[in-house]
């Protein structure tokens, strides 16, 4: 018997849930099928999910067709809930993408196989709906072609479209042989010496599915079951085993967290490698060794390159206490888990998403952009804040691309978004889960900074007004978009304690969160060009004497006023995030089309007319994709077409430079620092 771990992918309203529950239910997991609609299905189990029938949290659940098992994981197919799909893409053997019959290829689609091919995941395309009014076979399997990838298999045809009686007829035509040949020498020997047999082709095909070469597309509809028998085949027959040696060592990786009843954090792992045991004592985190995220593009985040030795392992360690696998539609419990399988993991209190648990693996990356989106969450009359901040750490928690910020001084609390109806879930699950209600400010896009030139500052100990018992001096240089920070020694290693340049890095990173107008500076060099401290000083026959040596606290203290002068003095650029928008509408529409698109700042670098349609691409503002969506439908009758992801970040126009309310205690004036810094330590 062999295991696979397979991951459902759509566009929203595809039917991916749908044919998830068609699939339990011809495995014998359940003995009817859910209605999304109804709330009845098997994994949308959040109440949330139910009352909107959408996927908001990936499923897995497990079944078994003859010696193959199935990890089975349902992914939430709109786009504001990417990072619940980015977590599942690392532990997948394979995929099945679904798409609408009648919409055909959508946005999200388009995202969606980018990355599957990028990533080189085995994946079958099922189209759905065939049974609905407007379903279409040579269209939906000609877009399928020339937007997602032309090395399309079909794996039969399809009959009465549009109606119950919808069918689908399984066989290999002609086209599978001409896309095959063109990739495999030897089934173009056969074919030119006449000795392409059925069997051969298959094998041919199979080969090619696993090595995520060709895709094979299979139409049918969820709700009828019509071609659901003959992906089954596919999925069994095409699609690669889990793979990994039990008796290596042990490795696996994180993919979502969650609370227990009690509010234990339970781990989702795919192991890759050995036999996790209960209690046995693991390693786990992110490892320094695993090096860069698996994609450095132009995304904003803070990598964590650094030129100081010595840092080590830091990962924590911790105690398995409990193991459960899936198994039939439900979780049992089990002394151990081996290579290939995904586990819930009870016991190990400070995991988070992305750790390598044992031997460290390819560092866990972002496969899709950050979120460029945020807003202010404000609680309402007689909600207890420390409660609310609590809460929403809880949920940032199970969800790495959500970044928090908390106002000490304003009690304010910010959270970064994908879009509108990720606000709308937060406002429900905080009101269901925590009892909490909330209301949230206006959405402003996140923005980062660039040093403009380079810049160096330094404090002195003792000298200059510096109250600190510490020497610091730092330079800071640009760096290429993408190359994360990145922290040098222009200065001996032991010229001091090695806590005290650990704690400089460290502060470092932090105070890069906020730059001179507030907002994350994520690509520089900075170096440290000059340390000092007061050696350890006691009185005979008294201890410690704090108040003449140096402790961390004095380089946590003097590092921000040191690198935002620095910064101040190579000047910083705000640059804005931008979208690369794609948009097609009927071409007599695009009078009235286009100086909307020259109002919201959107600028097409392409236009291509393809009979009544036009298609524009180009780069729009994320501040202004929300409005274009919006009034889309109004401006094409409703025939527009729109997609849009983050694609880089530009310098903001000039004049009035975007400003971000800080939330530090303000580096930028020396003296409202040390005194805000005076009162948190007093508190």
């Amino acid at each position: 018997m062999h295991l696979l771990n397979l991951g459902i992918l759509a566009h929203v309203d595809a039917g991916k849930t749908s044919l998830t529950e068609r699939l339990l239910q011809s495995a014998g997991v359940i003995d009817e099928i859910g209605s999304v609609d109804a709330g009845s299905t098997q994994t949308d189990s959040l109440a949330l999910e139910r009352q909107r029938g959408i996927t908001i949290k990936s499923a897995v659940v497990s079944f078994t067709w003859d010696d193959v098992t199935v990890n089975l994981i349902d992914t939430p197919g709109h786009p504001d809930f990417i990072a619940e799909v980015e977590r599942v893409l690392g532990v997948l053997d394979g995929a099945v993408l679904v798409v609408s019959a009648v919409e055909g290829v959508q946005p999200q689609t388009r995202v969606l196989m980018r990355t599957l091919q990028r990533l080189r995941i085995p994946t079958l395309v099922f189209v759905n709906k065939i049974d609905r009014r407007g379903a279409r076979y040579d269209a939906v399997l000609r877009a399928v072609s020339e937007r997602l990838t032309a090395a399309v298999v079909p794996m039969g045809t399809a009959t009465a479209l549009g109606t119950p009686a919808a069918r689908f007829l399984p066989g290999l035509g002609t086209a599978a042989l001409d896309v095959l040949a063109g990739l495999d020498d030897d089934l173009l020997t056969a074919y030119v010496e006449g000795e392409v047999t059925g069997e051969r082709l298959r094998a041919a095909l199979a080969a090619r599915t696993r090595e995520a070469l060709v895709h094979p597309v299979y139409f049918g509809s969820a709700i009828t079951g019509a071609g659901v028998d003959a992906l089954s085949v596919g999925i069994r027959e095409l699609l690669p085993a889990a793979a990994g040696d039990p008796g290596g060592p042990v490795s696996g990786t994180v993919f979502k967290v969650e609370r227990g009843p009690a509010g234990e954090k339970v781990a989702y792992a795919r192991m890759f490698s050995g036999t996790l045991r209960t209690r046995d004592r693991i390693r786990f985190g992110a490892s320094e060794a695993t090096g860069a995220p698996a994609d450095s593009s132009d995304g904003g985040g803070l990598a964590h390159s650094t030129a100081t030795p010595g840092h080590g392992d830091t990962r924590a360690e911790g105690r398995v206490t409990a193991i459960s696998v899936f198994d039939r539609g439900t979780d049992v419990r089990v002394a151990q888990v081996a290579a290939g399988r995904i586990a819930r993991l009870w016991g190990l209190a400070d995991i988070r998403i992305g750790d390598t648990i044992g031997e460290p693996r390819k560092a866990y990356g972002h496969f899709f952009a950050p979120p460029t989106l945020e807003t202010i969450v404000a609680p309402a009359d007689g909600v207890d804040r420390r409660a609310l901040h609590r809460a929403l750490t809880r949920l940032a928690e199970q969800d790495p691309l959500i970044d928090l910020r908390h106002d000490e001084v304003r009690q304010e609390t910010f959270v970064s978004l994908y879009g509108e109806v990720q606000k709308e879930v937060i406002q429900a699950t905080l009101a269901d889960d925590f009892g909490l209600d909330v209301t949230f400010r206006e959405t402003t896009p996140l923005c980062i900074e660039r040093p403009v030139g380079s810049g160096s500052a330094v404090e002195f100990n003792k000298k200059d007004g510096n109250p600190f018992l510490a020497t610091v001096g730092l330079r800071v240089d640009p760096a290429p978009a993408g190359s994360g920070v990145e922290f040098r020694l222009e200065v001996e290693l032991g010229s001091m304690p090695y806590a005290f340049f650990k704690a400089v890095e460290d502060t470092v990173r932090e105070t890069l969160g906020q730059g001179l107008h507030g907002w994350q500076v994520p690509d520089c060099t900075v170096t440290m060009t000059h340390s000092g401290y007061s050696p350890r000083q006691s009185h005979a026959h008294q201890g410690f004497d704090k108040s003449m040596s140096s402790t961390g606290y004095d380089f946590r203290g003097v590092t921000p006023l040191v690198l935002i002068e620095a910064l101040r003095r190579a000047g910083t650029r705000v640059h804005e995030p931008l979208h690369h928008f794609r948009l097609e509408a009927p071409s007599d529409t695009l009078a009235a089309l286009l100086p909307v698109l020259t109002r919201l700042r959107a600028t097409a670098q392409t236009t291509q007319t393809r009979g009544a349609f036009c298609r524009l691409e180009g780069s729009v503002p994320a501040a202004h994709v929300h409005e274009l969506e919006q009034q889309l439908p109004g401006l094409t009758r409703g025939e527009g077409e729109l997609e849009s992801a983050f694609e880089h970040y530009a310098p903001a126009p000039r004049g009035t430079l975007p400003q971000r309310r800080r939330t530090d205690l303000n580096p930028l004036n020396r003296k409202e620092y040390l005194l805000n810094l005076t009162r948190r330590v007093g508190n």
